[in-house]
């Protein structure tokens, strides 16, 4: 049985799953991952850490047919994991980049080594899920929003701070400040300090994703589909859902691009 082991080496976190080879990365099923899990990026700087994550990946899933690998994080940490899959040194390895090609996906970015590898496997896998006019988000240490048309053109997108970031901005320039993490539950408007922050933090992203929606229309492509992970999933999400648009929560968009950029990868050599 073919397998594939795929990573995605973010600034916050490292994902990792392994997957059937033959099974299909627009998948529902809740099962899609035979094995996954996820640590903090900066562990891969302790050995301890790197040797307690090998012992754990070696014994618990079978050599794969191939590796995949995305990365924006620091080429020190590509390096890092490069040591801790030594013993599987021999199995093909391929690592998509902004620029790697994928079939009927295309972008208008002026200098495409410049896009994150991790928003070029999610929208990889936005066109492995359908054909529409689609918002692809990523709301987590950074917020990503990427307007991909029906035809299969990437037309740019839109880069704002995270919800915990811009709070961490407001406490470590502001003085006086000291307020609990963020609510799940909106009340739509800040009646003290931190919830006040909460709100703009939310109304803050709610806004940037209705331009955006906005400025599909004015280019006469309406959006007709939002597809969102990410560590802020849960909160975007439900704000979103408030204001009636079309959002679909798709855990492992990365990896489920990743995996369908590998598949061509395979095929392909």
């Amino acid at each position: 049985m073919s397998s594939f082991l795929l990573i995605d080496i973010g600034n916050s976190r490292l994902k990792w799953a392994s997957v059937d080879g033959k099974r299909n990365p627009i998948e529902r099923d809740k099962k899609l991952w035979d094995h996954s899990g996820a640590i903090d990026t900066k562990l891969l700087g302790s050995k301890e850490h790197r040797d307690e994550l090998a012992h754990y990946i070696f014994n618990t899933i079978p050599a794969p047919s191939a590796i995949g690998l995305c990365s924006v994080a620091a080429e020190s940490a590509v390096q890092q994991l490069s040591e801790l899959l030594q013993p599987w040194r021999h199995c093909p390895q391929f690592r998509l980049v902004g620029n790697s090609s994928y079939p009927s996906l295309r972008t208008q970015y002026q200098n495409t080594h410049t896009l994150g590898a991790d928003r070029w496997a999610a929208l990889i896998a936005a066109r492995h899920l359908s054909n529409d006019n689609t918002l692809v988000i990523s709301a987590g240490t950074a917020t990503t929003i990427d307007f991909l048309g029906g035809n299969g053109m990437h037309y740019g997108g839109w880069i704002l701070p995270g919800l915990g970031l811009m709070r961490q901005s407001l406490l470590q320039h502001t003085a006086g400040l000291d307020v609990a993490s963020l609510h799940q539950q909106s009340s739509g408007i800040g009646l003290d300090t931190a919830s006040a922050i909460d709100e703009g933090s939310r109304l803050a992203h709610l806004g940037a994703i209705q331009e955006a929606m906005n400025f599909a229309k004015q280019h006469h492509q309406i959006i007709t589909r939002v597809w969102i992970d990410g560590g802020n999933t849960n909160i975007v999400f439900d704000d979103l859902i408030r204001k009636q648009i079309p959002v679909e929560k798709m855990p492992g968009l990365v990896l489920r691009g990743l995996w369908a950029w590998l598949n061509t990868q395979v095929t392909a050599n």
